[in-house]
């Protein structure tokens, strides 16, 4: 009996540890799994990285009703099952509810934040694993079938279907490559049609930032919940739009940024330090409004690739053709474009096709976070 409970104990270490390794079946040897989650086989594919396995963290956090929500700094809030942790950035690790640090890497593959399955342990859930049955499962209380129970029914739906190549590279990777990382950013929300918009992106597993105004937060507050829970980047752009308000003087650009720092606080419980100023840092933001804003730890965000999609409006072609010239000039200096769009519903008409095409010309989806050198046009690196 002492036995087998130490071989338990010693199994679960290596769970928790993600050190569970990979399949030793020749035919299943670096194939990903298919994840089981409680009493049923979830479309949840996980892929096996240096011994560890990762999985979409969006579709694992739908799939067990976790709460997603992003941080001004990039970092990700994780709450669900009996507990919680703050996911840091890549290779930072994971902050528990204790305040104890553990080592965690995340990495981006096909668009999607990748993380390991052994973040599921610390919320609670336990994990088993049988490489000769190609079992990867995930429960909690409410499971029924044993482990035996569940490899029996699910047999013929477990098996990988064809030997996949071991993931590259071996080790989580810096995600995208210079040149082909887009920050893609929307001003102007939430509006009516933010949820769409969300939709949207949902689709395509494509993370975008959010530049809100103060006032549009106040009547669409379900909206900005949706974006904060789903992990979308934070961001602030004022609270009236109103050039006249807005850049009166330094305070009053200040005071614009902190009344939605307020409203983002109140609505969501996490603040930003992310901004862009309406219509654009020049040339009304000069050097007097910068020290007043910058000084109190605001970042100051720009654009190189303009959509247009706020002139063109309805004109999808001229918006699309628009974005892809900037881009493809961009390419050749392999520098990153941020893109401006607008939540607005004119955007979404041709939203799908442009993330289509960025996703087939080899592009990668990034939040922007406030660790990130500003892009801005006075190049002022605060």
């Amino acid at each position: 009996m002492r036995i087998k409970k130490f071989m338990l104990l010693f199994m679960s270490l290596f769970l928790l540890t993600g050190l569970v390794q990979s399949p030793v079946n020749a035919e299943a040897k670096g194939a990903a799994l298919k994840l089981g989650i409680n009493d049923k086989v979830s479309a949840i594919e996980a892929v096996s990285v240096k011994d560890t396995y990762y999985v979409p963290l969006r579709s694992l956090a739908d799939e067990l009703k976790w709460t997603l929500t992003g941080l001004a700094d990039g970092k990700i809030h994780i709450a669900g099952g009996t507990g919680s942790l703050t996911l840091l950035n890549k290779d930072g690790g994971a902050v528990l509810k204790d305040g104890q640090t553990v080592p965690m890497s995340t990495f981006l593959q096909d668009g999607k934040l990748m993380a390991p399955l052994k973040v599921s342990a610390y919320l609670g859930y336990s994990i088993s694993y049988a490489g000769d049955k190609y079992l990867l499962r995930v429960k909690d209380g409410s499971a029924k079938l044993s482990d035996a129970e569940f490899t029996g029914k699910y047999a013929a739906e477990l098996k990988p279907k064809a030997p996949v190549a071991p993931a590259t590279p071996a080790k989580p990777a810096e995600p995208g490559k210079p040149g082909r990382t887009v920050y893609l950013t929307f001003d102007d929300g939430p509006s009516a049609t933010t949820g769409e918009l969300l939709d949207i992106l949902s689709k395509y597993d494509v993370q975008a930032t959010f530049f809100m105004l103060g006032n549009n937060m106040n009547q669409h507050p379900a909206q900005v919940k949706r974006i904060a829970k789903e992990g979308y980047g934070l961001a602030l752009h004022g609270v009236t739009h109103r050039k006249e308000k807005f850049y009166a003087s330094p305070a009053a650009a200040l005071g614009e940024m902190s009344g939605a720092n307020a409203t983002l606080k109140k609505l969501t419980g996490a603040s930003t330090t992310l901004i862009r100023t309406p219509y654009g840092s020049k040339p009304y933001f000069t050097k007097s409004f910068r020290d007043k804003v910058l000084s109190q730890g605001y970042h100051l965000w720009d654009w190189n690739v303009d959509s247009y999609d706020w002139k063109y409006k309805e004109n999808s072609d001229r918006i699309y053709n628009t974005v892809l010239d900037q881009v493809n000039k961009l390419k050749a200096s392999k520098t990153n474009p941020v893109i401006l769009m607008h939540d607005q519903k004119a955007t979404l008409k041709v939203l799908p096709r442009l993330l289509e095409k960025l996703k087939k010309d080899g592009y990668t989806f990034e939040l922007i976070t406030k660790d990130m050198e500003p892009v801005n046009f006075w190049k002022d690196k605060r």
